[in-house]
């Protein structure tokens, strides 16, 4: 999760456990915008067999049903699924099996919204990143004819933009919200928690880090000067944050929930 950074520096950040591995989260956001309720990424879902989810010691007992049936609302109800990519811990939630045994989209009422590139970069995929690309996952959602494609330029919705970042995969989206007068964005893996701030700190996972770090150094400024709310979707403990400008490069300032705001 942080690359060429010496784990004598990271295990101060996000300290590892017997098996070497830290705990991070798989955070979802919902977004209620007149007569649409957007959810961006659905995390790891539950279809995949023992051996599978054997490998990540998944804990905890929080689930999106869960979440959702907290705020009032099922998966019926929600109208739009973004995927800011389609690694499996951000988009499998999207399919499950129905009582036939065969695979349908969990959200029987959405629009999933990806982007072409991408779908082409995850239904042909590299070597590197063929485990991570299920396409039990992927294809069921085009088959069942509620894919559609973004475009470079267009603004979703109102008051939801996205921004494009190939660092990590090709085509990842970031989705830039105004919410109470701030653009909160939505971090994927860019930035996937507060310990990744700096910009050396990129994942082994990213197919570039160099032009991860190439996209995080324009955008960090950017988001300190424009006192954006950067929400983590992997950070175990820390929702969001606000950025400023320090000696050392940009740094997080103020570290909130978003119910805070």
């Amino acid at each position: 999760m942080f690359g060429v950074v010496p784990k004598s520096i990271w295990q101060k950040l996000n300290p590892a456990d017997d098996n070497n591995m830290c705990t991070w989260a798989m955070r979802c956001l919902l977004v209620e915008s007149g007569d649409r309720l957007v959810l961006i990424d659905n995390g790891i879902g539950n279809k995949q067999d023992a051996k599978f989810f054997a490998h990540y010691y998944l804990h905890g007992d929080a689930t999106l049903e869960k979440s959702l049936k907290l705020k009032g609302f099922s998966k019926d109800d929600i109208t739009d699924v973004f995927l800011t990519h389609l690694h499996f811990d951000h988009c499998g939630g999207s399919i499950q099996y129905n009582a036939a045994g065969g695979l349908e989209p969990a959200f029987k009422n959405a629009t999933f919204w990806s982007n072409e590139a991408h779908w082409k970069w995850a239904t042909q995929p590299n070597t590197r990143e063929k485990a991570s690309f299920l396409k039990e996952n992927i294809l069921p959602i085009q088959e069942s004819g509620q894919l559609k494609f973004t475009t470079n330029d267009a603004e979703l919705f109102p008051g939801f933009k996205i921004r494009y970042m190939n660092g990590h995969t090709d085509g990842m989206m970031l989705p830039m919200i105004q919410y109470k007068g701030k653009t909160i964005v939505f971090m994927a893996d860019l930035i996937p928690s507060l310990a990744h701030i700096p910009v050396p700190y990129v994942m082994a996972y990213d197919t570039r880090p160099l032009l991860t770090m190439q996209e995080k150094l324009p955008f960090m400024k950017e988001a300190a000067d424009n006192d954006y709310v950067l929400f983590f979707e992997h950070d175990p403990l820390i929702e969001c944050c606000t950025v400023s400008e320090t000696e050392k490069g940009v740094r997080a300032k103020e570290h909130f929930y978003l119910h805070e705001l």
